[in-house]
């Protein structure tokens, strides 16, 4: 587990096992669950498929599986490894090309040769643990999409169903957010010559992920079903209802199990898997270039840093509550009710300190529950030395899990609002105490999960109760023995050469000697000959003697003799608790989800947020960029925002490096924040749900441009075209930069006409002033731009740019902050200037100004008061002498907006 850690046998710490929690299972949560002498029930209850489904092959041709002979029955089930090209594609795999040369064939394990169509140009992701399989619908059904997902990692199994794009936006975006190991298809999506758009789509988009191609008779929706209700577990079943008509995410379901048993050896339990469905309208999509460039989960700059908005957010104590923070950021909520519950919690989380720091405390300790559930319910392959042990450290882990319930209960008791006391509720669960009191009547009281390879060696040395089994006391009593020997040893030594040796442990090298330098002469400058192995880490020696590796090897013996003995008693015990084990998903829940609260409730503490509103209307006042104000460590320039359905189009103008950018992506984070219940960057904001939000985000402000410029931008842009939806919220900036000026403002206007026929709140950013005459010719556009400043140097008289930040009504009235920007390079002065003429003579041409017509002045104000009307009649909390104000105001302000109309229609009247 530790593999450098060394320690002393004496005064050996124990640790915050919240520090631990994210490293404590990573070598050991990979083994596997129950025994076949503690599986509750024969495994041949759990598969639909029985080995005679297959045709198996001599054994010159498949393997058997690795520990286990060919025919041994295992589990209540006779296995015979299938020829793994039975289930995979036997697709001729030199038909199959993909961009970038030659794919990696992977070979599954057992094989003799490739075994299917396989992609990877880079190694796998590293880390993945999910393997997701996918299909689509044919004919009529075509663009109907099937998913199922499982974690290696955690026993969750999520499907979902769905109609997508002939784009794939909605599978791609998912796949993104799962970053997947390994992705499943079916084979005829991949036939010679009769590639899919989906197939091509996911090779281009995952080349650095395992593309298998499985044969298509294995996505059948009635095995899948049989699965799920096989596998499912009781607390779970509801969700039978939710997918019996969901034929291609069964399909998928089945396809995924049986890869899962017959290829990657994986079996689980029955009643033991979390089945969940997750439909594609319950969360908000962003899609992954979004993703990438509002950095909400990964810096574009360095993937290592937290300048992220997860890196802003997150202050959570386990893996679990990491995990589910991220998947909100980059799923947000839909749900009103929802996103007011985790507000509501968040708000007592912050008013009640008490509770706060409860919680935080109570939390902090937990370890991954998710991954101590997975190998748990799992039924282990083989039993070896290694499974025995880290099923010790397993049930070691429940213990230490199960003994921090009521302390997580008590805190919650005082809780008054509705989230928080559904958690409190189900901790309520009896389950919980009766598992504990099963573990407690084998495992001695006192032992806990502890920091340290030695200390958890101890912990499951001594875990079994001492009298249950009379041949594990007396081998313990032997390893007492060696290791007081071994003490015994490194004193004499110590007396003898008069050196203070002290005894220490690594998990390479088992108990070796230490001694420390200073003070300590050598004779000759050099070590006894007895010590061997000598290894010098800064001031210390690190060495042992041939004795001591005797003594090691009787202790390693002692200690397989203690591990294989209280494995017998674990997997009896286990047998026992299997049938509550199920409200450990619930604990997952629970702990995560109030993990996930606190790290939002702790960054309200760190910066000034506060809580949103939810309406028709986008207004934020005094907003700031999170991500921005995380990494100036102060608080940045801030902005107010409104944007509502009678204004839903904002262009935003200004010089480069004015803050346009910046400004954009911070209105977009702010949504995301809201939408996932937690407090906002800002003095007061409201926000209307968006369904998507879209982003086509120019590159960082440079001199030079590559030349693929303009068909990134077209691509994106097609793909906002094609999906925005009337409650999108849709972020362009820099559009058209790649082309001519003439070609870039028809592209911009012609994009900016298609959205100003939706609802959706769109901010565009441009440097073509051309675009902000919109606002003269639709009553729902409105200019808005980057103030700056010019002063000039006392000494010099040149002038100089000061950037303000500030966005004002209006359009920028600043001309030629490229040619300043040039200015400021190498460029020699006179081609600066004959710039600066041409520049200025198309600019008379360009800029020509449209005379305004006073009808559309007269519309546009009529449209501005029915639009505040109706908004004020949705949204308005106002007492009645405040509304009658209010409305006053808006009836002078239609007045004045009307006459500043007449004077222009009163004076073309005389022209004529």
């Amino acid at each position: 587990m530790y593999q450098n850690n060394t320690e002393e046998i004496t005064g050996s710490e124990t640790s915050d096992a919240g520090q631990a929690c994210g490293r404590s299972g990573l070598k050991e949560a990979t083994a596997s669950g129950y025994s076949s002498s503690c599986c509750p029930e024969s495994l041949s209850s759990a598969l639909p498929y029985r080995s005679s489904d297959f045709h198996i092959p001599s054994s010159s041709h498949a393997p058997s599986q690795p520990g286990i002979a060919s025919g041994q029955c295992q589990n209540g089930v006779r296995v015979g490894r299938p020829a793994s090209s039975v289930l995979m594609s036997s697709t001729d795999t030199s038909s199959v090309r993909f961009p970038g040369g030659t794919p990696r064939l992977r070979r599954t394990p057992g094989s003799t040769g490739p075994t299917g169509t396989s992609v990877s140009s880079v190694s796998t992701t590293s880390g993945a643990s999910v393997i997701v399989a996918v299909v689509e619908g044919r004919g009529l059904a075509r663009g109907e999409i099937g998913m199922a997902s499982i974690d290696l990692k955690c026993p969750e199994l999520v499907l979902s169903q769905f109609a997508d794009t002939g784009t794939y936006a909605k599978v791609i975006t998912r796949l993104h957010i799962l970053m997947p190991m390994e992705i499943l298809m079916p084979d005829t999506a991949s036939e010679k010559g009769k590639w899919t758009k989906l197939f091509k789509l996911i090779t281009e988009n995952f080349s650095g992920v395992n593309l298998t191609a499985i044969q298509r008779k294995y996505y059948n929706e009635k095995k899948g079903l049989e699965y799920i209700q096989q596998l499912c577990a009781p607390e779970f079943g509801t969700v039978l209802m939710e997918v019996q008509a969901k034929y291609y995410c069964l399909a998928s379901a089945a396809a995924l199990l049986k890869y899962l048993e017959f290829i990657q050896s994986s079996f689980y339990a029955a009643k033991s898997l979390k089945v969940i469905f997750k439909g594609s309208e319950q969360t908000a999509m962003i899609d992954s270039a979004s993703a990438a460039n509002l950095e909400l989960v990964v810096n574009n700059r360095d993937n290592r840093s937290d300048y992220t908005l997860l890196g802003v957010l997150n202050h959570t104590k386990t893996p679990g509550g990491a995990r589910r923070l991220r998947s909100n950021i980059l799923e947000p909520l839909l749900d009103v009710d929802t996103i007011t519950t985790r507000l509501d919690a968040i708000q007592e989380l912050l008013q009640n300190e008490e509770l706060f720091f409860g919680l935080k405390n109570a939390i902090g300790h937990f370890l991954d529950i998710d991954r101590l559930l997975s190998v748990l319910v799992q039924i282990p392959k083989q039993e070896t030395a290694q499974a025995a042990e880290s099923k010790i450290t397993h049930v070691i882990q429940l213990k230490h899990t199960l003994d921090l319930v009521p302390q997580l209960r008590e805190v919650l008791k005082t809780c008054s609002t509705a989230l928080l006391k559904a958690y409190s509720a189900t901790l309520e669960d009896n389950r919980f105490d009766i598992i504990l009191e099963q573990i407690k009547t084998v495992v001695n009281y006192d032992t806990t999960f502890l920091k340290g390879s030695l200390n958890m060696r101890t912990q499951k040395c001594y875990a079994v109760r001492p009298n249950i089994n009379a041949f594990l006391d007396i081998a313990r009593r032997v390893y007492t023995e060696i290791v007081d020997d071994i003490a015994g040893l490194v004193n004499k030594l110590g007396e003898k050469y008069g050196f203070p040796l002290r005894t220490s442990f690594s998990t390479i090298r088992g108990f070796f000697i230490q001694m420390k330098l200073d003070g300590v002469g050598l004779p000759e400058g050099k070590l006894p000959p007895e010590f061997i192995k000598v290894t010098k880490q800064k001031n210390s020696y690190g060495f042992t003697t041939a004795d001591l590796i005797k003594m090691n090897g009787r202790c390693d013996e002692a200690l397989r003799e203690i591990f294989h003995m209280s494995y017998v008693v674990i997997c009896q015990l286990l047998t026992t608790i299997h049938e509550h084990i199920h409200c450990l998903y619930k604990l997952s829940d629970t702990v995560s989800m109030l993990d996930m609260l606190l790290s939002l409730a702790n960054a309200c503490t760190i910066s000034d947020y506060v809580r949103p509103e939810f309406t028709d209307t986008l207004a934020i006042k005094q907003g700031r960029h999170p991500i921005l104000e995380r990494m100036a460590r102060q608080q940045p320039v801030s902005n107010n925002t409104y944007i509502s359905e009678g204004s839903n189009f904002i262009i935003v103008t200004g010089p480069n490096m004015s803050g346009k950018s910046t400004y954009l992506k911070q209105v977009a984070l702010c949504q995301i924040m809201a939408q996932i219940g937690s407090f906002v960057p800002a003095e007061y904001a409201s926000f209307r749900i968006a369904d998507q939000i879209f982003t086509r985000i120019g590159v960082d402000d440079d001199f030079e441009t590559n030349s693929s410029t303009f068909m990134l931008e077209m691509k994106e842009v097609s793909y906002i075209i094609h999906n925005a939806s009337d409650r999108s919220l849709t972020i362009i900036d820099e559009l058209g930069r790649g082309t001519s000026a003439e070609e870039g403002i028809g592209i911009c206007h012609s994009v900016c006409e298609f959205l100003l026929g939706l609802k959706a709140f769109t901010l565009f950013a441009t440097h073509f002033l051309e675009l902000c005459q919109l606002e003269s010719l639709y009553p729902n556009v409105e200019n808005q731009h980057m103030e700056v400043q010019h002063t000039r140097n006392r000494d010099s008289g040149a002038e100089q740019v000061v950037y303000t930040y500030l966005l004002s009504r209006g359009c920028s009235e600043e001309r030629q902050y490229g040619l300043r920007a040039a200015a400021i390079t190498s460029l020699p002065q006179s081609i600066i200037q004959e710039a600066k003429l041409v520049a200025c003579k198309v600019s008379q041409q360009l800029l020509a100004k449209r005379p305004t017509d006073p009808e559309t002045q007269r519309q546009r104000a009529v449209y501005h008061l029915a639009t505040r009307l109706l908004q004020t009649a949705r949204n308005s909390r106002l007492d009645p002498e405040s509304l009658r104000m209010y409305l006053k105001g808006l009836k002078k302000q239609y007045e004045a907006e009307l006459q500043a109309a007449a004077p222009a229609k009163l004076s073309d009247t005389e022209e004529e």
